[in-house]
C-alpha cells in the first residue's frame, strides 16, 4: 500500500472480515462500497470494525439497493442516515443504474440517469461524487452502459458544483 492513497472494498465483499482487517491495517483511508444487500444502518458493523483494526480514516459508497430482480434503487434518503450516523459519504452515480445481469449474459445500464442521480445525491448532501467515464463507453471493456461519456463531464461537473454551492 506504499503507493496507494485509498483502497476500496468491493461491495459484493464490504462484510468479508478479514478484507476490512487488511485494508484498516495498512494505515491507508478506506472506502468501503456499501453491498445492494445492506440497509444504511448496518454499515455501523463495518464501521466498527475498521475502528476496531486501527483505520484512522474510512468512509462509504452508497450505491445503490436491490430492487427486485435485475434493477438497483437509489434511495436518497440512504445518503441522509449515513451523514447522520458521522460517517463521509460518497455517491457512486454510474453503478447506481446498473441492471446487474439485465442484458442476459451482461450487465446492463442506464448511463442517462447517472447525472441525474449525482445532482440529486449533491443535493442531499453526500460528501462526493464517484462516476465512471469514458471517450466511447460502447467500447469500455466494463460497464459501458453506465458509463457518462467523457466529453459530457465537464458540464456535468460545474452542474454539481453549482448545487453543492446552492446547497452549502
Amino acid at each position: 500500500a506504499e503507493f496507494i492513497d485509498v483502497l476500496q472494498i468491493p461491495a459484493f465483499l464490504c462484510r468479508q472480515t478479514d478484507l476490512i482487517r487488511a485494508a484498516a491495517e495498512t494505515g491507508r483511508i478506506v472506502n468501503v462500497k456499501k453491498g445492494q444487500f445492506l440497509a444504511p444502518w448496518d454499515v455501523r458493523n463495518i464501521a466498527e470494525k475498521l475502528t476496531a483494526f486501527g483505520a484512522k480514516k474510512f468512509f462509504f459508497t452508497e450505491r445503490g439497493t436491490t430492487f427486485g430482480y435485475n434493477n438497483l434503487v437509489a434511495d436518497m434518503r440512504s445518503l441522509a442516515w449515513l451523514r447522520d450516523a458521522g460517517y463521509h459519504v460518497i455517491f457512486d452515480a454510474t453503478h447506481s443504474v446498473q441492471r446487474p445481469g439485465g442484458a442476459g449474459d451482461a450487465t446492463s445500464g442506464d448511463a442517462a440517469l447517472a447525472p441525474v442521480l449525482a445532482r440529486a445525491a449533491v443535493a442531499a448532501g453526500c460528501d462526493g461524487i464517484f462516476m465512471e467515464v469514458h471517450e466511447n463507453p460502447a467500447r469500455a471493456l466494463s460497464d459501458g452502459p453506465n458509463q457518462v461519456p467523457l466529453k459530457d463531464l465537464p458540464k456535468h461537473l460545474r452542474m454539481l458544483k453549482a448545487i453543492h454551492a446552492a446547497v452549502s
